[in-house]
């Protein structure tokens, strides 16, 4: 068995794999972040492996304090990848961004992939048919725009997100839900037709924390998964095993 951890700028998301098959997915805080892995190490005693992609500030000595029960790895950009990175910065891609990246090359062989990973922020990623990683686009996820409106005015409220009654607000709060998720949306379905009319054989990809939300709202038909990170982790792990 493997667990697989993925530590993203708010949360820390954790998953038990058995081959391909997820048994178990758990999201915490990262304060809680020890006793969640102890109490997930507790009830699956056969997991050898725990494989790390991380963006936020747990720090390394934390992980490894469940060495050597459990053999740990850190996904860096030495890890064998299976695509060729034409990043112009590579130093400053994301390790999530290159685990995604990975999943789409090793789950869907000889296709155009756009990743769109919909979180703290909305990143889109593209790895062409030939497994080249060419870049993508970053802009502020829902809760970045939400709290930029009420951050940087002096009257807008704060607010959760919620679907807009229509395109047309009749009050404050309903312009910003409209504002805000018609807004993200139309980007979305419009970076997805922007890539779609430049190249055939296409998948789209839609991950993260918002992908349930979002799925039902977008034009185009996509794969959603809010897994997908997970999973390729999982898979990426196997695939320098082998």
């Amino acid at each position: 068995m493997l667990l697989v951890i993925d530590v993203g700028n708010t949360k820390v998301k954790a998953a038990v794999f058995e081959n391909n098959t997820l048994l178990v997915k758990e999201i915490f805080a990262a304060k809680e972040f020890s006793k969640a892995v102890k109490e997930i190490l507790k009830n699956h005693p056969l997991i050898e492996n725990m494989v790390v992609a991380s963006v936020g500030k747990i720090e390394k000595r934390t992980f490894l304090n469940f060495a050597p029960g459990v053999k740990v790895h850190f996904i860096s950009r030495d890890y064998t990848f299976p695509f060729e990175n034409l990043y112009t910065t590579p130093q400053t891609l994301g390790i999530d961004r290159l685990v995604l990246a990975a999943g789409a090359v090793l789950q869907h062989p000889k296709k155009n992939r756009l990743v769109i990973d919909a979180g703290t922020c909305v990143t889109y990623y593209f790895i062409d048919d030939n497994d080249c990683y060419l870049g993508g686009a970053i802009s502020p996820g829902i809760r970045l725009r939400y709290e930029s409106l009420h951050n940087y005015t002096a009257n807008l409220p704060l607010l959760n997100k919620e679907n807009p009654v229509g395109s047309i607000g009749d009050s404050t709060n309903q312009s910003i839900h409209s504002g805000i998720v018609n807004g993200i949306t139309h980007e979305i379905d419009g970076f997805i037709s922007t890539y779609l009319n430049a190249h055939e054989n296409f998948i789209l990809i839609l991950t993260g924390g918002d992908t349930e939300f979002l799925a039902n709202r977008l034009k185009n038909t996509i794969f959603a998964n809010p897994n997908f990170l997970l999973e390729s982790l999982n898979q990426l792990f196997q695939y320098n095993q082998k």
